[in-house]
């Protein structure tokens, strides 16, 4: 067999069959054309609520309770009235400042711990969060989850929490790690994280 022929018979298949391996790369091509076409139109569809959540516009400085977390408010306290209990919203919004101030307690300063969260990190600061005590018939302020004011059997305080909780409320006693009985809250599905970036609930 001559040289030239040997040579060619030893040559690699790809390299035998050019038209193979350029098949092959405008396949590739195409299956990347297709993907990228499919990502635009998913981007052009959700696109501007993934960008909303991620990457939201500066949002204005929170100055009271969202309305629907105020209107629910004013539902509690109603509704636990019909059963005989008398409640006391102690704290809802809550400044980065205040809650410093809260977080340093039993910390650098005198007092107890009562939040494991600095400036930003509760829900109290977005206006998404109330606490609140008991109000005994001697008009005394008291956060006794044994308490049985109404005389129902119950304590007041857990058909507080009942009630709440029926009205769309989280309560921080349910919290596995840092309980915080006095709390509840409504995130509407925003974390932490995307409340400091500057998420907001719709306002109704």
């Amino acid at each position: 067999m001559p040289q030239n022929d040997l040579a060619r018979t030893r040559q690699p298949e790809r390299l035998r069959k050019p038209g193979v391996r350029a098949r092959n790369k405008a396949k590739r091509r195409r299956m990347l054309m297709w993907l990228i076409l499919a990502v635009t139109a998913v981007s052009l569809w959700k696109g501007t609520e993934i960008i909303e959540r991620l990457w939201p516009s500066p949002a204005p400085d929170v100055t009271s309770l969202h309305p629907i977390v105020a209107a629910k408010q004013a539902d509690l306290i109603a509704a636990a009235a019909k059963i005989g209990i008398a409640i006391l919203i102690t704290d809802g919004l809550r400044t980065n400042e205040e809650q410093n101030a809260l977080y340093r307690q039993g910390r650098g300063s005198s007092g107890q711990v009562v939040t494991n969260v600095k400036g930003g990190e509760s829900y109290h600061n977005y206006g998404l969060a109330i606490d609140f005590a008991l109000r005994t018939k001697d008009n005394d302020v008291i956060w006794d989850l044994e308490y049985d004011g109404n005389g129902s059997g119950s304590p007041d305080w857990l058909e507080v929490v009942d009630i709440a909780k029926g009205l769309g409320f989280t309560w921080g006693g349910d919290w596995e790690e840092f309980r915080d009985y006095p709390h509840l809250q409504m995130d509407f599905g925003y974390s932490i994280q995307e409340l400091r970036r500057g998420g907001r609930p719709p306002q109704e």
